[in-house]
């Protein structure tokens, strides 16, 4: 509320009955005010330096990590299964409802399907006002956040020990079970949906809210492992967003819808990168995407690049079967996560990573 100034002291006039008919005697002049010792004279407080107006540079001192749930989950789902008339929830005992895996296995909606968390990360020195990517990790099968995104694969340490100015976002998928269903990415739009809602989400863990623009902003690389292949099939597919999308990361993750990945390279290969490491695993479905490659006359590299640049397309054999339950810590060397940030140009290290380097 507004203080207004108020106006203090009053005028005295003299008031006579009846008119004067003698001179009126002068009035004594009002003695003049002495003006107080120049010791005794207070100072006036000076009044505050205006702040300085521009955009802050908030870099956060510590990481910040949260499992929330997300309204745009990966689960519940209770569409169809694509290219079937299936029902994903084809079985039920009692109010218990169900899935059956293509091993025939049956995993329950309450157990299995019904977690919407997603992980949210971001590094120590992460910059809101400098370039950042969003990793959207895609998890295998048996997993969950955190036991395997942020205790075994170390995901999350991975982003913060490559220095880049990177934010991590992670949706629980089937919860610890061997199953490698989409659930909700299988929609069409779902994956523009998702990467909406985490930019949001982001933006209230940074407690910055003119973050927002930032994060919905940001390119996004997908990075999949094992099972996580579907949902980033899908999302490549139809997902929407695809321009938000500036590299793929497969992880020994390869493991069918070649023809998917084929085509988003053939639409995005000047905007984008695809890096496919793998091993006995998938080396035939590598093999197969190379070959859908070469028809498209799109060249690919054998071996891991300098650089993921746009237009980047290569695929890096790793070794035998008994490599793919550690590949997210050692597929071509320690820490591959970690490694392969680093090699996106574009995008500054974070101040704790700046100040590390001097």
């Amino acid at each position: 509320m507004k203080r207004r100034a108020l106006l203090l002291g009053a005028l005295l006039m003299p008031i006579t009955a009846h008119a004067q008919t003698t001179r009126p005697k002068p009035r004594p002049r009002p003695k003049q005010k002495v003006p107080p010792k120049a010791s005794a004279v207070k100072p006036r407080p000076s009044a505050p330096k205006p702040q300085q107006s521009g955009p802050r540079t908030p870099a956060a001192t510590e990481a910040k990590t949260q499992l929330v749930a997300f309204n745009a989950s990966a689960f519940p789902y209770r569409g169809i299964v694509p290219d079937t008339r299936k029902p994903f929830l084809d079985v039920q005992n009692g109010k218990r409802r169900g899935h059956t895996t293509l091993k025939g296995e049956v995993c329950w909606e309450d157990a299995t399907y019904s977690d919407r968390r997603s992980l949210l990360y971001l590094p120590p020195g992460y910059n809101s006002q400098l370039p950042s990517l969003i990793v959207l990790y895609l998890h295998g099968q048996g997993a969950t956040l955190e036991r395997d995104v942020q205790a075994r694969q170390g995901i999350p340490r991975q982003i913060a020990d490559s220095g880049q100015n990177v934010a991590l976002v992670a949706p629980q998928l089937a919860y610890d079970a061997p199953d490698s269903s989409a659930g909700n990415f299988w929609k069409p739009g779902h994956f523009a949906a998702y990467i909406d809602e985490a930019a949001e989400r982001l933006m209230r863990l940074s407690g910055d809210r003119r973050a927002g623009a930032h994060f919905n902003s940001s390119g996004v690389v997908i990075v999949s492992y094992s099972g996580g292949y579907v949902s980033t099939a899908y999302a490549l597919a139809h997902g929407g967003a695809v321009h938000r999308i500036k590299g793929v990361i497969l992880m020994d993750s390869l493991y069918g819808d070649e023809e998917k990945f084929a085509a988003w390279v053939a639409a995005r290969r000047r905007f984008a990168f695809l890096l496919s490491a793998f091993t006995e695993s998938t080396r035939e479905e590598n093999t197969n995407l190379q070959s859908m490659l070469g028809k498209r006359r799109i060249p690919y590299s054998s071996g891991l690049p300098t650089t993921l640049t746009p237009g980047t397309s290569a695929f890096v054999p790793c070794g035998g079967f008994e490599m793919h339950g550690d590949f997210m810590t050692r597929a071509w060397g320690a820490d591959p996560l970690k490694q392969a940030l680093t090699m996106i140009p574009g995008y500054p290290q974070t101040a704790r990573a700046a100040k590390r380097s001097v």
